[in-house]
């Protein structure tokens, strides 16, 4: 798979805060053969469960397949090639990545069929993609544009490449996100698209995910509206689509469910969801927003994330203060959740009940009843919500085999961000 860059890293280095000291300079393959475990490691660090991902891949395949979608997932919720490398091998069809940078990584590790969720309009970097595409007749990726003028960079970047990218028109609508805000602008962008002769239009897609933020009655209204509009321009653009099956692309990590409702079954389309978070799941925004609560049926998803903290002061009755902040864990959809307490990494964990308040760059508020026994020394285990703001905070992460007590470490991860 890796062309320029490793899924894994290939020598472990304590300058990356997941690797334990004794680790340092040892190659993966020494590492995982020394048998490390939980309890092997230091705090802070965040831990992947591997039965959890495995789960979690295996019941989005079964769900994609139930519904006739491709999943494309967003790479960009990761940015570790190890587990693209494990969705693609359930079946997902190319990885989505959100800008530039992300494509290249992808292209560096040696993926070849990508979808860019967004619209490239840098010069250098669209020269950079003519000639990749040029270079490697294997490789295939699908662009965005909203508007005539990104349609324009678009062919002043790739003006001396021979390949023509598959484009996408995007619809967006007022107040969203990019994406033309009406059908017939939408209409106008694709007229554009259709006309290049260095571009081929390829479909539609959007991104539902803008328009709601929960699961309220008009939320879900608000999703079906808009996706019945991309449904509505793909009508439209029929005339001007050339030979080979289109794409209607939506679904994010929320509302895939709806995608498969409005989208699905559409003759001669091939409906692609984007969901990325799936195979983290977590135990905040996503727990509560995906379709595992509302569809029967749906994906049963579980978090397959979370970090272990130390108790570093007990200045007050009611606090204590742990060794992470915001340089370790999210904290965009919602602070960290204390789910356990135990004495050390390894040791059989008790129930706590407390709340972190607060997050500064290195340091967690843990509020909790004033008698409770947690001291200077304890770990805490945390739950996460939303993965794609914490993985970025981790170059490498060690994967345990399951949600044991003291799980042995099976895999280490790289991330590039």
């Amino acid at each position: 798979m890796s062309r320029g860059i490793g899924a894994r890293p290939d020598t472990l280095s304590m300058v990356d805060k997941a690797v334990p000291a004794w680790a340092d300079g040892l190659d993966r393959a020494e590492f995982l053969a020394r048998g490390p475990r939980l309890s092997d490691l230091s705090t802070p660090v965040l831990v992947l469960d591997r039965a959890a991902m495995d789960r979690n891949v295996a019941e989005f395949a079964r769900w994609t397949a139930a519904h006739d979608l491709d999943l494309e997932p967003h790479g960009k919720t990761t940015m570790a090639p190890a587990l693209w490398q494990d969705q693609l091998d359930a079946g997902c069809t190319a990885i989505t990545v959100a800008n530039l940078p992300q494509l290249q990584v992808a292209v560096a590790a040696g993926f070849r069929d990508l979808h860019v969720a967004n619209a490239i309009a840098d010069p250098a970097g669209l020269r950079w993609l003519g000639a990749a595409l040029d270079a490697d007749p294997e490789l295939a990726v699908t662009l965005w544009a909203d508007g005539p003028s990104t349609v324009d960079a678009l062919e002043r970047g790739l003006a001396g490449a021979v390949r023509q990218p598959t484009v996408l028109v995007e619809l967006g609508g007022p107040g969203g996100r990019t994406g033309a805000r009406s059908i017939d602008d939408a209409y106008a962008t694709g007229e554009r698209v259709a006309a290049s002769d260095r571009l081929r239009l390829g479909g539609v897609t959007g991104y539902e995910g803008a328009f709601a933020h929960d699961t309220s009655a008009a939320s879900l209204a608000a999703v079906d509206e808009y996706l019945n509009n991309i449904l509505a321009l793909h009508e439209r653009l029929r005339p001007l689509y050339p030979e080979g099956r289109i794409v209607l692309s939506a679904g994010g990590s929320a509302y895939f469910d709806r995608v498969a409702a409005v989208l699905g079954g559409v003759e001669g389309a091939r409906v692609v969801v984007r969901s990325g978070a799936y195979i983290i799941h977590d135990d905040g925004f996503y727990r509560f927003i995906t379709p595992s609560g509302r569809e029967a049926g749906a994906p049963e998803l579980r978090s397959a994330m979370h970090i272990w903290a130390r108790v570093i002061s007990r200045p007050e009755p009611g606090l204590a203060l742990l060794d992470v902040g915001r340089r370790d864990v999210s904290f965009d959809e919602g602070l960290p959740e204390p789910q356990a307490a135990a004495g050390n990494l390894g040791e059989e964990p008790r129930p706590l009940s407390a709340e972190i308040s607060a997050v500064n760059d290195q340091h967690a508020f843990l509020r909790l009843r004033a008698d409770d026994p947690l001291q200077v020394g304890d770990v805490v285990r945390l739950g996460l919500s939303h993965p794609c703001t914490v993985f970025d905070k981790w170059r490498v992460i060690p994967v345990v085999a399951d949600d044991a007590t003291d799980p042995i470490v099976v895999d280490v991860i790289s991330t590039y961000f």
